[in-house]
């Protein structure tokens, strides 16, 4: 495929196809204990693409009908070869469900390279469902349809949000079956990320007493991530510092929009705090903080309202890790730096949920108490909080669009006269205010029903959907009236949908 030319700022400049990305491959010139050299397995059956990310595609500078060239689908099959690419698996550990795993690594996935668009960015580029590798643990090393759409749909909807994630390209399937709790067919989702380095990489090389090489990861970590640590006396310690506010601010934003990754093992915790590793992830509909979308979570570990708690777990692991290059005193400052972090960003989000441009004490009891009256009454968290905008300041009842969602008028009104109150006390007025709001609080959010209904239909070989649901949530605080339906309450039957590790 030739590559495309287009103007830009008064000159030509030349797209990049997949034939002439420019690759660097960083991590393949590490110690070869970090990674196994892999040849990704050929997808057998007729390949189809199923989904593509044109956003995604424009972080290295592919254009957006890159999707269609001919080598586009053999490299998501593993029947070619990118040019520059070298294919490794990355070894990685982990706490697993609380428990110790000693080795796990990259069992189905494979890093092609790390590629570096016009700007001057590093991206990864990860193909999951590539085979079998060292790591695979009796595995086969495939994904399967079901849970490439629902990342590929997650990652996307994430960036929507402006929450850090992975992102994702595309996705290929076949008609190969593939066993999981029932039998289905063969995937690859093409994603994207900075680095793919977990705690659990830290953890594993530590756990091994290798610590030169654990020593060589926070120095390649250091240089590509965080520059900013090399320069401070104590690299290290200034590395970790980051590492905690970057977790905590990244568990802050979850918790704002009601999302709930479902398995936050060590493993598949992100060094550089981006949301990674999407499997039975949901968002809250009817609120409820012990909401645990994994039904192979039975004790709740992960659910929404624990996340903040298994964030700085995690941490403490990840820092045990470094403790050869970290005094234990000094990483135990950096952990403290966790809640004040978290309590920032967090507070800071949901004030601006409630349209509130200014920071008071009472503040804290009126989001508390909010959140009470939610759960209690099982309200849709992301239809309340678009429809919250409808009060105003000096308002003493709730308006039709609030008391429609909840059921106990009487504390829904003692709630939103204290709110309405609060609301006299700022400066900008309501239109302004409600502008915001609507900035921040999304119409749209990726339910688990909807993500079922576009897995559904892509099974009967119907992929469009996933398309029209990428498409709005890549905008989700947009109105969209032709897609007002996803912006309605689950219905009935999606009460009984379960995800699971699997996903």
């Amino acid at each position: 495929m030739l590559a495309r030319v287009v103007f830009s700022a008064g000159y030509l400049t030349e797209m990049p196809t997949l034939t002439t990305l420019t690759f660097d491959n960083s991590y393949a010139r590490l110690h070869p204990r970090l990674y196994e050299v892999v040849d990704p397995t050929p997808l057998p059956g007729t390949a189809r693409l199923v989904a593509f990310s044109p956003p995604a595609a424009a972080l290295i500078d592919l254009d957006a009908d890159a999707g269609s060239a001919p080598e586009f689908l053999a490299a998501m099959t593993n029947a070619w070869r990118i040019p520059g690419s070298e294919p490794i698996a990355t070894l990685y550990a982990g706490h697993q469900f609380g428990v110790w795993v000693p080795q796990l690594g990259d069992g189905r996935a494979v890093l092609l390279g790390e590629v570096r668009n016009q700007r001057g960015e590093a991206w990864e580029l990860q193909l999951k469902g590539a085979g079998q590798t060292r790591y695979s643990r009796g595995g086969d090393g495939r994904s399967v349809l079901r849970s490439a759409i629902r990342e590929f749909l997650a990652s996307e909807a994430l960036a929507g949000l402006g929450i850090p994630t992975t992102r994702a390209l595309a996705v290929a399937a076949t008609n190969d079956p593939v066993p999981r709790e029932t039998i289905e067919t063969a995937a690859t989702l093409l994603r994207l990320a900075p680095t793919h380095v977990r705690f659990g990489t830290f953890q594993a090389l530590a756990a091994r007493g290798a610590l030169e090489r654990v020593r060589e990861l926070a120095d390649y970590v250091i240089a590509r991530h965080y520059p900013e640590a090399a320069t401070e006396p104590e690299p290290y310690a200034a590395f970790l510092d980051a590492v905690v506010e970057r977790t905590a601010t990244l568990v802050a934003d979850w918790m704002a929009v009601g999302f709930t990754h479902g398995v936050l093992n060590t493993d598949n915790m992100s060094i550089v705090g981006v949301t990674l590793d999407y499997g039975p992830y949901g968002f809250i509909d009817e609120f409820d903080p012990s909401f645990t979308p994994n039904h192979s979570d039975p004790d709740g570990r992960y659910a929404y309202d624990r996340q903040p708690a298994i964030g700085i777990w995690n941490l403490l692991r990840f820092a045990e890790s470094l403790l050869s290059l970290v005094p234990a005193e000094r990483a135990n400052a950096s952990l403290e730096r966790y809640a004040p972090a978290f309590e920032a960003k967090y507070g800071g989000a949901m004030r601006a949920k409630l349209g509130l441009a200014t920071s008071r004490s009472e503040d804290g009891a009126l989001i508390g108490d909010l959140l009470e009256l939610l759960a209690a009454n099982r309200v849709d968290y992301t239809r309340f909080f678009r429809a919250l905008a409808t009060v105003a300041g000096g308002d003493r009842i709730a308006a039709p669009a609030l008391e429609s969602l909840v059921g106990d008028r009487a504390a829904l009104d003692a709630w939103v006269a204290r709110y309405g109150k609060r609301l006299e006390s700022e400066e900008r007025g309501d239109e302004a205010r409600r502008a915001a709001m609507s900035r921040v609080n999304p119409k749209y959010v990726l339910r688990n029903y909807l993500a079922q209904e576009a897995i559904d239909r892509a099974r009967e070989g119907e992929f469009d959907e996933i398309e029209r649901l990428r498409s709005v949530l890549a905008d989700p605080f947009a109105e969209h009236p032709e897609h007002e339906r996803y912006a309605g309450p689950a219905p009935a039957w999606a009460r009984d949908l379960v995800v699971s590790c699997s996903s």
